[in-house]
């Protein structure tokens, strides 16, 4: 049977007016951020839960706040209770839970005091996270419960045992967020110190995590003035420090061992008895190891090359054109000044650029007609110059200022073969030769010795083209032959040579007209390479700079001039000299000039590798300048 559906409202209940939804705001849970569980209220949830005494509740609540705990918008103080309540399971653990720990060392501890430890473990943890945030972090350094619980922690717990290793890193790691403040006691005091159990983990641990955050805290801890008595020359974590300073590739280990050593050789003390240490040489060195090993450089190439040409070494020379001799014959008859104007003719050509000497006119002239002066007399010099006008108008005989000076005619040059000349052509009789070219040096050498053999003067001149040579016997003119014989084969050159000749850019031609004569081109390419830092130092870098600046300072504070006495006479002006008795001694208080003696031998000692360090910064660069130059003085002291 179906049921109808009610369309009244049943008595019981009373009637109110249409009402429309409320839209509630959703928590905001954006970066793991829940609002409704970090309410300002006492009765927060998570607060409740962790003293609930509910291990399904602690555990939910712990586990929230491990997720909040590293947010920025995550504050202790605004949710009341919260801190207080966190310090309970880390306490327990610090007083008492450990010992029931160590009493497990080999077998899997009781299922309720493992939720415990666990609880403990979790709840510093979070405690840690939060410090990492300002706010928190003063919130805890001005608790009451927060140093009695760090200092128990490093004063009961044994860090060597793996049930205690995770809690006691936490704890040394929130107390790095509060030491600026921290005060260690007394050691005669009857207070708990954590400062043995830190030395001991820096000094003697196998585990790294440890290391580090024992030798980071104890860093900051003796930055404080006031605990810089508890500074010891004999420390195990200076040790430490020098031991894993070489382990250049853990950059973290060796951030830690630098930041400790800073602290400790900051204080004078401390550096005067760490100049007897017999590490110290090597501990130097290893600095300036460190920081060749973290500069950054790149490599600058400045081209500083001269204006050059490059032309190809291997031509193919042309030959000026000589008179043959049918255009001689023509020209001899000739009257003058006729025959000098055809001969110009046929000599030279008009070129803008072209420039002879007006000697080279005139000895061309006289070498082709002087033979014939008998019968055709020649023009003196001065008309042979003053007819190049008149064969080329745009010619011009001009004296170069020198010194020397040059006459020359510009606007002229020697005309040129149309065709290469052959390779081993006979150029005897001043060129006039009619022998056809020849196919190898070997032939042309026995044609010219057929010419030499022909001749009836026992002293012939060489009368190869244009060759000076004068009269010679023929036994040594047959050697000289061969040196007008070009080779079948080009000469070898190196694999390195290039194809080009570099001439200066002021129009020279190759082959050079004078070799003797030529002047050194510039290099082709000449570059300036060097290196350079591209960035200042890194953060570690920096501080075992500083470190090798106080060693630096320490070494060479001592000089050889003595301060100026003070008398009754002289009122302490040091320029009054006046003669001593004996020469004073200086006493060695407490072993410091044999301490400063040791730091200027080890300063000589890495002064070649100091040579090396380029810094950016122009007033850390001036630092290493300075120890060098100290070093180079400090081998004449040492």
């Amino acid at each position: 049977m179906a049921i109808p559906p009610r369309t009244t409202t049943p008595g019981v209940y009373r009637q109110y007016g249409q009402q429309h939804p409320v839209q509630r705001v959703g928590p905001n849970v954006t970066d793991d951020y829940e609002r409704w569980y970090t309410e300002a209220t006492p009765s927060n949830r998570m607060v409740l839960s962790i003293r609930s005494g509910i291990n399904s509740e602690i555990a939910w609540a712990l586990d929230r706040l491990y997720r909040l705990c590293a947010n920025d918008q995550f504050i202790l103080k605004t949710i009341p209770g919260l801190t207080d309540a966190l310090f309970e399971w880390p306490e327990w653990y610090a007083t008492e839970g450990y010992l029931m720990a160590e009493q497990y060392r080999l077998f899997a501890m009781p299922d309720a005091e493992h939720r415990k430890r666990r609880h403990a473990l979790e709840s510093i943890f979070i405690l840690r996270n939060s410090a990492t945030n300002e706010p928190n972090a003063y919130e805890l350094a001005n608790h009451s419960r927060t140093l009695p619980l760090l200092f128990n922690a490093l004063t009961n717990l044994h860090p060597d045992t793996d049930m205690n290793a995770e809690f006691v890193l936490n704890a040394i790691e929130l107390l790095q967020a509060i030491s600026l403040g921290v005060i260690l006691p007394d050691p005669a005091s009857n207070k708990k110190d954590p400062l043995p159990t830190l030395l001991q983990i820096a000094g003697h641990s196998s585990n790294r995590s440890l290391i580090i955050s024992a030798l980071t805290l104890l860093a900051q801890l003796l930055s404080n003035i006031q605990n810089t008595r508890r500074l010891d020359s004999n420390s195990p974590a200076l040790a430490a420090s020098v031991r894993y300073l070489p382990l250049f590739v853990d950059r973290a280990l060796v951030g830690a061992s630098l930041n400790y050593l800073y602290a400790h050789l900051s204080h004078p003390p401390m550096v005067k008895a760490f100049l007897h240490h017999p590490l110290m040489p090597s501990t130097l060195r290893v600095l300036v190891s460190f920081l060749l090993s973290e500069q950054v450089e790149e490599t600058v190439n400045v081209d500083i090359s001269a204006v050059s040409r490059a032309i190809p070494a291997t031509t193919v020379v042309i030959p000026v054109h000589d008179l043959t001799k049918e255009e001689l014959e023509t020209l001899v008859s000739m009257p003058e000044p006729q025959r000098c104007y055809e001969w110009m003719k046929i000599m030279f050509i008009a070129t803008p650029d072209g420039e002879l000497t007006q000697v080279d006119f005139w000895t061309l002239y006289k070498d082709a007609f002087t033979p014939f002066a008998d019968r055709h007399p020649v023009l003196v010099a001065s008309d042979v110059i003053k007819n190049v006008n008149v064969v080329f108008p745009q010619a011009q005989a001009m004296v170069l200022p020198g010194p020397p000076q040059r006459f020359v005619v510009r606007g002229v040059d020697r005309r040129k073969n149309t065709e290469a000349a052959p390779r081993f052509k006979c150029l005897w009789e001043r060129s006039q030769c009619s022998a056809s070219p020849f196919e190898a040096p070997g032939e042309l050498y026995d044609h010219l010795l057929q010419h030499l053999e022909s001749s009836e003067n026992p002293e012939p001149p060489c009368l190869w083209a244009t060759c000076p040579l004068p009269s010679t016997s023929k036994q040594r003119l047959r050697p000289h032959l061969l040196t007008h014989l070009s080779s079948s084969q080009p000469p070898s050159k190196h694999p390195s040579q290039d194809d080009t000749i570099t001439v200066t850019a002021d129009g020279e031609s190759y082959p050079f007209t004078d070799p003797t004569k030529r002047q050194p081109p510039p290099l082709r390419q000449t570059n300036i390479s060097y290196t350079r830092p591209v960035a200042d130092p890194p953060s570690a870098a920096l501080t075992a700079l500083l470190i090798i600046r106080i060693l630096f300072r320490s070494s060479f504070v001592a000089t050889s001039e003595t301060a100026p006495r003070v008398d009754g006479e002289h009122f302490g002006f040091p320029g009054v000299v006046e003669d001593d008795e004996g020469d004073d001694v200086v006493e060695d208080i407490g072993g410091e000039l044999e301490g400063e003696r040791r730091g200027r031998r080890a300063f000589v000692g890495v002064r070649r590798m100091m040579e090396d360090v380029r810094m950016k910064d122009e007033a850390l660069m001036s630092w290493m300048v300075e120890m060098v130059y100290a070093a180079y003085d400090g081998l004449f002291r040492s």
